[in-house]
């Protein structure tokens, strides 16, 4: 089950002794409480290029996070510069992480997302940052790549933006480290997502 392998994560933290995107975590979560104290839920926006593969943990993980904590403050979202498909591989990783799929399509699949015990219903599939499905104002604009991150100087609508960048998996795709890559950048962003509503939480109640 995915509670397990998200507890696994947290009970880890303490030993992790990397200081990776705190200060961009710490930005982030001050303006989710402002927001927040003001009685409103949040948005926030995954951007990489294709929105494929981190954007897409990125969303799933935001999601999942919150309700393991016990939290609702942040509706997520993601998206690309251009549209592409969620690349199965994505999948593959949050299934070894304990989620199930199923998917409708071909060409860019919709895949859903659930999970019985936290009751989720998530939908994944390939689009641009400002796709009708996503938030188009007030948002926070969360840039998961550097390519994305230095060529979108300017989102419309964006509230404010943090550049969580990550590694892309993509350089392991028909390796024998494949599995590993994906599964690795798939722990880092849930990690992230961890210590990033860990400090809402804290700070909620």
């Amino acid at each position: 089950m995915v509670s397990g392998w998200l507890k696994s994560i947290k009970d880890n933290l303490d030993k992790d002794p990397t200081d990776r995107h705190q200060e961009y975590i710490q930005l982030l979560s001050k303006w989710i409480l402002t927001e927040t104290k003001k009685g409103e839920k949040v948005h926030l926006n995954f951007i990489c290029t294709h929105n494929s593969r981190r954007s897409q943990f990125a969303q799933v993980w935001c999601h999942v996070v919150q309700k393991w904590l016990g939290i609702d403050v942040a509706e997520s979202y993601s998206g690309g510069t251009e549209v592409t498909a969620c690349n199965e591989r994505t999948i593959k990783a949050l299934k070894r992480a304990g989620l199930s799929s199923e998917s409708t399509g071909s060409d860019n699949p919709h895949y859903i997302i659930n999970d019985t015990e936290l009751d989720l219903n998530l939908s994944l599939w390939s689009k641009v940052y400002d796709d009708p499905a996503n938030s188009s104002e007030r948002f926070a604009a969360v840039m998961t790549c550097d390519h994305a991150d230095q060529n979108c100087p300017y989102i419309p609508g964006a509230a404010i933006r943090i550049p969580l960048t990550y590694t892309d998996p993509k350089y392991a795709d028909g390796t024998e480290e494949e599995d590993l890559a994906y599964d690795r950048t798939c722990a880092i962003i849930a990690t992230d997502m961890i210590r990033l509503f860990s400090l809402v939480k804290e700070k909620l109640s």
